[in-house]
């Protein structure tokens, strides 16, 4: 299990540095988390979702301040629901490695706490959505991920 888990996070990083090393920044727009995260609530509803703060997103990933430029971060209002959308700007896009191995890890967690507990929502988790485009940073668990996706990068052209 272990070992299956640190092959996909290899991958996955290696992807992100490809993504990132071949692209630039790779978007034509400079617009804040904010801003996205509002495009993305115009195709899906976070409204039984709770707003994260700066505390929030370290406890939730264990990140630095000064490697994230600008954030969004939505969390399930209640401890049995899997729900969560961070949509992180970083600083520079050399962090963007670091950055998605501390998701996954996140992911991990998530995934013990509710795989046997709630088969429902390990069922969003599994389906969840991480990727990059330039600078940003999207992971959303949500039955509406491929929405959340879509206005992701329908934001991000």
């Amino acid at each position: 299990m272990v070992t299956r888990i640190m092959s996909i996070l290899i991958v996955e990083i290696v992807v992100a540095g490809l993504f990132t090393g071949c692209s630039g920044d790779g978007t034509t727009t400079d617009l804040t988390a904010v801003e996205v995260a509002e495009l993305i609530q115009q195709a899906a509803s976070l409204e039984d979702m709770k707003q994260g703060d700066q505390e929030k997103l370290r406890k939730l990933y264990r990140l630095e301040a000064e490697k994230v430029e600008d954030f969004v971060l939505y969390t399930a209002t209640s401890n049995v629901r899997a729900d969560e959308l961070a949509i992180i700007k970083v600083t520079d896009v050399n962090d963007i490695a670091y950055i998605l191995a501390h998701i996954q890890q996140r992911i991990e967690a998530q995934t013990v706490k509710f795989q046997d507990y709630r088969p429902e929502e390990y069922n969003l988790i599994e389906k969840h959505v991480l990727k990059t485009k330039g600078r940003y940073i999207l992971f959303a668990v949500s039955d509406k991920a491929d929405h959340i996706e879509e206005a992701f990068d329908e934001a991000l052209k």
